[in-house]
């Protein structure tokens, strides 16, 4: 019997292309992206006086309170001749930033249900889409800051050109945990009371309102692997300039905690999301 050979499938087996498919269809599926991204912008700010306010109010309200009581009360330093209600209100952008792409993104599968479980597409796209939400959250906060600035008559430092490096660090920061967080919140749905309390004690553990260099020389370096540590910094180098200089040990080692977190949670995530639609 002859066999038509040409017309025969050729199965060819390479390391690393399922990988480079992945991302291919995530390419693929960009429009997929933007529509949510453009739904989560819109539930948000659409029609509510709420989501516009609490842009505004969440920064402005908690740089109050830090300054009263750091600044004030305990009468901590400022970084140079930087008013000490800017010095916090730097630290209190990337702050919210990780924090918002934490809380938002580590809710967005399970946010999604109804779509997870009827159509395929590469999951990863739901909880990045998720992170426009906090961009814009920054962006107000940003505009804010920038108004401070010019009532306190400071004028942002020229390193300002490189603020959005440590924006790409903040995201970095944020989106390994939660991604991590959102795969395991589909399984164990008890994990949505996890990251309240994370954000709680993380907002005392990480410098917001106060500056690093009011850290013991000997425990800057531990103090560092928490990846907001070495962002928060950079903000505050990037915008306030003058005293705020780089602890440049203590930011190599935040960039490298990020970027394990980041691997590590892009890792996890893709191990698990063949199951999303089965366990949602």
């Amino acid at each position: 019997m002859n066999v038509n050979r040409q017309a025969m499938p050729t199965l060819v087996l390479e390391a690393g292309r399922s990988d480079r498919q992945y991302w291919r269809a995530l390419w693929h599926y960009r429009e997929l992206f933007f529509i949510l991204a453009w739904r989560d912008v819109s539930v948000r700010y659409r029609q509510t006086v709420i989501g516009i306010a609490w842009a505004v109010l969440r920064p402005f309200l908690t740089m109050v309170v830090f300054t009263l009581i750091f600044g004030k009360l305990a009468k901590l330093p400022s970084d140079g001749d930087a008013p000490y209600a800017l010095l916090v209100f730097a630290g209190m952008l990337p702050w919210y930033l990780v924090s918002t792409v934490l809380s938002e993104t580590s809710a967005s599968i399970v946010g999604n249900a109804n779509l997870i479980d009827k159509v395929y597409f590469p999951r990863l796209i739901v909880p990045l889409a998720t992170i426009v939400v906090a961009l814009v959250d920054f962006g107000v906060s940003l505009a804010i800051l920038f108004g401070l600035m010019l009532w306190y008559g400071f004028a942002p430092a020229g390193q300002v050109v490189l603020l959005p490096l440590f924006v790409f660090l903040a995201l970095l920061a944020g989106v390994g945990p939660a991604l991590w967080i959102a795969a395991l919140n589909v399984k164990y749905r008890d994990f949505r009371y996890v990251v309240p309390f994370m954000l709680q004690v993380g907002i005392y553990a990480s410098p917001v309102g106060f500056s690093t260099a009011a850290v013991p020389e000997q425990w800057r370096l531990l103090y560092s692997l928490n990846p907001v540590v070495g962002v928060i910094d950079g903000f505050r180098w990037c915008l306030l300039g003058g005293g705020s200089q780089l602890y440049m040990p203590g930011l190599a080692l935040s960039v490298c905690v990020a970027g394990f977190f980041a691997w590590w949670g892009v890792r996890q995530f893709r191990r698990t999301e063949r199951s999303f639609a089965d366990l949602i």
